[in-house]
Protein backbone atom coordinates (compact mmCIF):
# COMPACT_ATOMS: atom_id res chain seq x y z
CA UNK A 1 0.00 0.00 0.00
CA UNK A 2 1.25 3.34 -0.59
CA UNK A 3 2.26 5.28 2.10
CA UNK A 4 1.08 8.90 2.44
CA UNK A 5 2.85 11.93 3.45
CA UNK A 6 2.06 15.30 5.27
CA UNK A 7 2.40 17.10 2.01
CA UNK A 8 0.25 14.86 -0.09
CA UNK A 9 -2.66 15.33 3.04
CA UNK A 10 -1.52 19.30 2.70
CA UNK A 11 -2.39 19.41 -0.82
CA UNK A 12 -5.70 17.95 -0.15
CA UNK A 13 -6.25 20.27 2.46
CA UNK A 14 -5.46 23.05 0.25
CA UNK A 15 -8.49 22.51 -2.04
CA UNK A 16 -10.86 22.60 1.19
CA UNK A 17 -9.16 26.13 1.79
CA UNK A 18 -10.23 27.25 -1.91
CA UNK A 19 -13.84 26.03 -1.51
CA UNK A 20 -14.57 27.97 1.88
CA UNK A 21 -12.69 30.90 0.34
CA UNK A 22 -14.71 30.41 -2.54
CA UNK A 23 -17.75 30.59 0.11
CA UNK A 24 -16.72 33.57 1.62
CA UNK A 25 -16.89 34.95 -1.61
CA UNK A 26 -20.18 34.31 -2.91
CA UNK A 27 -21.25 35.06 1.17
CA UNK A 28 -22.95 31.49 1.57
CA UNK A 29 -21.65 32.09 5.36
CA UNK A 30 -20.67 27.92 5.28
CA UNK A 31 -16.43 28.63 5.23
CA UNK A 32 -16.06 28.84 9.18
CA UNK A 33 -18.67 25.78 9.39
CA UNK A 34 -16.06 24.12 6.81
CA UNK A 35 -12.95 24.64 8.01
CA UNK A 36 -14.48 23.81 11.81
CA UNK A 37 -15.54 20.38 9.90
CA UNK A 38 -12.34 19.64 8.33
CA UNK A 39 -10.12 20.69 10.98
CA UNK A 40 -12.52 18.01 13.62
CA UNK A 41 -11.98 15.26 10.85
CA UNK A 42 -7.93 15.52 11.02
CA UNK A 43 -7.93 15.75 15.01
CA UNK A 44 -10.78 13.50 15.73
CA UNK A 45 -9.47 10.86 12.77
CA UNK A 46 -6.18 10.84 14.39
CA UNK A 47 -7.34 10.66 18.11
CA UNK A 48 -9.16 7.46 16.96
CA UNK A 49 -6.12 6.18 14.81
CA UNK A 50 -4.00 6.05 18.28
CA UNK A 51 -7.15 4.22 20.37
CA UNK A 52 -7.38 1.78 17.64
CA UNK A 53 -4.22 0.78 17.35
CA UNK A 54 -4.20 0.06 21.50
CA UNK A 55 -7.77 -1.25 20.96
CA UNK A 56 -6.14 -4.03 18.26
CA UNK A 57 -3.44 -4.59 20.60
CA UNK A 58 -5.07 -4.94 23.85
CA UNK A 59 -8.69 -6.60 22.78
CA UNK A 60 -11.07 -5.91 25.83
CA UNK A 61 -14.55 -6.18 26.02
CA UNK A 62 -14.40 -3.11 28.43
CA UNK A 63 -12.60 -1.04 26.15
CA UNK A 64 -14.76 -1.86 22.96
CA UNK A 65 -17.98 -1.25 24.99
CA UNK A 66 -16.05 2.08 25.76
CA UNK A 67 -15.38 3.56 22.93
CA UNK A 68 -18.97 2.23 21.45
CA UNK A 69 -20.70 4.38 23.93
CA UNK A 70 -18.58 7.09 22.80
CA UNK A 71 -19.83 7.25 19.72
CA UNK A 72 -23.61 6.45 20.23
CA UNK A 73 -23.40 9.59 22.59
CA UNK A 74 -21.67 11.83 19.72
CA UNK A 75 -23.90 10.59 16.95
CA UNK A 76 -26.87 11.56 19.41
CA UNK A 77 -25.27 14.81 19.74
CA UNK A 78 -24.77 15.22 16.20
CA UNK A 79 -28.68 14.19 15.68
CA UNK A 80 -30.00 16.81 17.99
CA UNK A 81 -27.57 19.09 16.40
CA UNK A 82 -28.65 19.22 12.87
CA UNK A 83 -32.18 20.04 13.42
CA UNK A 84 -33.44 22.79 12.75
CA UNK A 85 -36.46 22.13 15.55
CA UNK A 86 -35.62 19.74 18.02
CA UNK A 87 -37.38 18.34 21.04
CA UNK A 88 -36.66 20.83 24.05
CA UNK A 89 -34.70 18.74 27.09
CA UNK A 90 -33.65 15.53 27.14
CA UNK A 91 -36.12 14.29 24.88
CA UNK A 92 -34.24 16.11 21.91
CA UNK A 93 -30.91 14.18 22.60
CA UNK A 94 -32.85 11.11 24.15
CA UNK A 95 -34.77 10.06 20.63
CA UNK A 96 -31.98 9.79 18.09
CA UNK A 97 -29.66 7.84 20.61
CA UNK A 98 -32.04 5.69 21.96
CA UNK A 99 -33.14 5.18 18.39
CA UNK A 100 -29.84 4.34 17.17
CA UNK A 101 -28.46 2.12 19.96
CA UNK A 102 -31.41 0.02 19.34
CA UNK A 103 -31.24 -0.85 15.84
CA UNK A 104 -27.20 0.07 15.26
CA UNK A 105 -25.91 -1.82 18.30
CA UNK A 106 -28.61 -4.89 17.29
CA UNK A 107 -27.60 -5.38 14.11
CA UNK A 108 -23.84 -5.06 15.10
CA UNK A 109 -24.17 -7.59 17.65
CA UNK A 110 -26.19 -10.01 15.17
CA UNK A 111 -23.87 -9.79 12.58
CA UNK A 112 -20.15 -10.10 14.47
CA UNK A 113 -22.00 -13.38 16.22
CA UNK A 114 -23.57 -15.18 12.96
CA UNK A 115 -22.62 -13.34 9.65
CA UNK A 116 -18.59 -12.79 10.46
CA UNK A 117 -18.60 -14.81 13.06
CA UNK A 118 -15.30 -13.32 14.90
CA UNK A 119 -13.54 -15.13 18.04
CA UNK A 120 -14.10 -13.36 20.49
CA UNK A 121 -17.67 -11.72 18.63
CA UNK A 122 -16.06 -7.98 19.74
CA UNK A 123 -12.79 -8.39 17.90
CA UNK A 124 -12.14 -4.24 17.56
CA UNK A 125 -10.73 -4.94 14.16
CA UNK A 126 -14.32 -5.70 13.34
CA UNK A 127 -16.68 -4.36 15.96
CA UNK A 128 -15.33 -0.56 15.79
CA UNK A 129 -15.44 -0.03 11.89
CA UNK A 130 -18.78 -2.32 11.47
CA UNK A 131 -20.39 0.38 14.23
CA UNK A 132 -18.65 2.97 13.20
CA UNK A 133 -20.88 2.86 9.49
CA UNK A 134 -23.74 1.98 11.16
CA UNK A 135 -23.83 4.39 13.29
CA UNK A 136 -22.73 7.62 11.13
CA UNK A 137 -25.42 5.83 8.12
CA UNK A 138 -27.98 5.46 10.64
CA UNK A 139 -27.39 9.51 12.45
CA UNK A 140 -27.65 10.96 9.05
CA UNK A 141 -31.24 9.06 8.25
CA UNK A 142 -32.57 9.75 11.27
CA UNK A 143 -31.30 13.80 11.82
CA UNK A 144 -32.96 13.66 8.53
CA UNK A 145 -36.23 12.17 9.19
CA UNK A 146 -36.82 14.10 12.41
CA UNK A 147 -35.57 17.61 11.03
CA UNK A 148 -38.72 16.79 8.30
CA UNK A 149 -41.24 15.85 10.44
CA UNK A 150 -41.02 18.60 13.09
CA UNK A 151 -40.38 21.31 10.41
CA UNK A 152 -43.73 19.77 8.46
CA UNK A 153 -45.65 19.59 11.45
CA UNK A 154 -44.90 23.07 12.71
CA UNK A 155 -45.95 24.32 9.22
CA UNK A 156 -48.91 22.14 8.80
CA UNK A 157 -50.19 22.37 12.69
CA UNK A 158 -53.53 24.17 11.20
CA UNK A 159 -54.42 21.05 9.38
CA UNK A 160 -53.16 18.77 12.39
CA UNK A 161 -55.22 20.61 14.59
CA UNK A 162 -58.30 20.59 12.23
CA UNK A 163 -58.01 16.72 11.68
CA UNK A 164 -58.33 16.57 15.24
CA UNK A 165 -61.43 18.24 15.73
CA UNK A 166 -63.00 15.94 13.32
CA UNK A 167 -62.27 12.98 15.20
CA UNK A 168 -59.00 11.99 14.23
CA UNK A 169 -56.69 10.22 16.26
CA UNK A 170 -53.24 11.66 16.54
CA UNK A 171 -51.44 8.78 14.75
CA UNK A 172 -54.32 9.27 11.87
CA UNK A 173 -53.63 13.61 11.98
CA UNK A 174 -49.73 12.93 11.44
CA UNK A 175 -49.49 9.58 9.67
CA UNK A 176 -48.67 11.64 5.83
CA UNK A 177 -46.32 13.84 7.47
CA UNK A 178 -44.71 10.89 8.94
CA UNK A 179 -44.57 8.85 5.98
CA UNK A 180 -42.81 11.98 4.14
CA UNK A 181 -40.29 12.00 7.13
CA UNK A 182 -39.95 8.24 6.50
CA UNK A 183 -39.11 8.75 2.94
CA UNK A 184 -36.57 11.73 3.76
CA UNK A 185 -34.62 9.76 6.06
CA UNK A 186 -34.34 6.49 4.10
CA UNK A 187 -33.31 8.25 0.31
CA UNK A 188 -29.65 8.74 0.98
CA UNK A 189 -29.03 4.75 1.87
CA UNK A 190 -31.67 4.02 -1.09
CA UNK A 191 -29.75 6.79 -3.26
CA UNK A 192 -26.47 4.94 -2.47
CA UNK A 193 -27.27 1.30 -2.75
CA UNK A 194 -28.98 2.10 -6.52
CA UNK A 195 -25.82 3.78 -7.86
CA UNK A 196 -23.47 1.33 -6.04
CA UNK A 197 -21.08 0.00 -8.62
CA UNK A 198 -22.39 1.50 -11.18
CA UNK A 199 -21.55 5.64 -10.38
CA UNK A 200 -19.73 5.10 -7.50
CA UNK A 201 -17.46 2.70 -5.69
CA UNK A 202 -18.36 2.30 -2.07
CA UNK A 203 -15.67 3.86 0.72
CA UNK A 204 -15.26 0.23 2.59
CA UNK A 205 -14.77 -1.58 -0.75
CA UNK A 206 -12.56 0.73 -1.93
CA UNK A 207 -10.24 0.87 1.15
CA UNK A 208 -9.75 -2.79 1.04
CA UNK A 209 -9.09 -3.10 -2.73
CA UNK A 210 -6.25 -0.51 -2.17
CA UNK A 211 -5.18 -2.23 1.23
CA UNK A 212 -4.90 -5.39 -1.48
CA UNK A 213 -7.48 -7.19 -1.04
CA UNK A 214 -9.16 -9.31 -3.49
CA UNK A 215 -11.41 -7.23 -5.21
CA UNK A 216 -14.55 -9.84 -5.37
CA UNK A 217 -13.75 -10.36 -1.47
CA UNK A 218 -14.42 -6.82 -1.08
CA UNK A 219 -16.88 -6.60 -3.36
CA UNK A 220 -19.20 -9.19 -0.86
CA UNK A 221 -18.10 -7.30 2.01
CA UNK A 222 -19.38 -4.35 0.75
CA UNK A 223 -22.89 -5.84 0.07
CA UNK A 224 -23.45 -6.82 3.38
CA UNK A 225 -22.11 -3.87 4.52
CA UNK A 226 -24.99 -2.32 2.09
CA UNK A 227 -27.53 -4.20 3.14
CA UNK A 228 -26.87 -4.09 7.43
CA UNK A 229 -26.66 -0.31 7.21
CA UNK A 230 -30.15 0.31 5.34
CA UNK A 231 -31.28 -2.33 7.71
CA UNK A 232 -30.09 -0.07 10.39
CA UNK A 233 -31.18 2.94 9.24
CA UNK A 234 -34.39 1.77 8.29
CA UNK A 235 -35.32 0.36 11.71
CA UNK A 236 -33.65 3.57 13.27
CA UNK A 237 -35.54 6.33 11.66
CA UNK A 238 -39.19 4.28 12.03
CA UNK A 239 -38.45 3.85 16.28
CA UNK A 240 -36.89 7.52 16.14
CA UNK A 241 -40.34 8.64 14.45
CA UNK A 242 -42.45 6.79 16.44
CA UNK A 243 -41.07 7.98 19.32
CA UNK A 244 -41.05 12.27 18.07
CA UNK A 245 -44.72 11.44 16.62
CA UNK A 246 -45.91 10.71 20.22
CA UNK A 247 -43.98 13.05 21.64
CA UNK A 248 -46.23 16.05 19.40
CA UNK A 249 -49.76 15.36 21.31
CA UNK A 250 -50.16 15.00 24.62
CA UNK A 251 -52.39 11.52 26.57
CA UNK A 252 -55.36 13.53 25.44
CA UNK A 253 -54.32 13.90 21.48
CA UNK A 254 -53.86 17.57 21.81
CA UNK A 255 -51.07 18.97 20.00
CA UNK A 256 -47.91 20.50 21.60
CA UNK A 257 -45.78 22.22 19.45
CA UNK A 258 -44.54 23.89 22.36
CA UNK A 259 -42.58 20.97 23.43
CA UNK A 260 -40.57 21.84 20.06
CA UNK A 261 -37.81 24.84 20.69
CA UNK A 262 -36.79 27.91 19.01
CA UNK A 263 -36.08 27.24 15.12
CA UNK A 264 -31.90 27.19 14.48
CA UNK A 265 -30.59 30.30 12.54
Amino acid sequence: MISLSALDLSLAALLVLALAALSWRMQLGLGAQLLIAAARTVVQLLLIGLVLKTLFEHIDLVWVGGISLIMLLAAGREVMARQQRRFTGWWGFGMGTGAMFVSSFAITILTLTTIIGTDPWYTPQYAVPLLGMMLGNTMSGIALALDRLTATAWQQRAVIEQRLMLGATRQEAIADIRRDAMRSGMMPIINSMAVAGLVSLPGMMTGQILAGTPPMEAVKYQILIMFLISAGTGFGVTAALWLASKRLFDERHRLRLDKLGTPKV
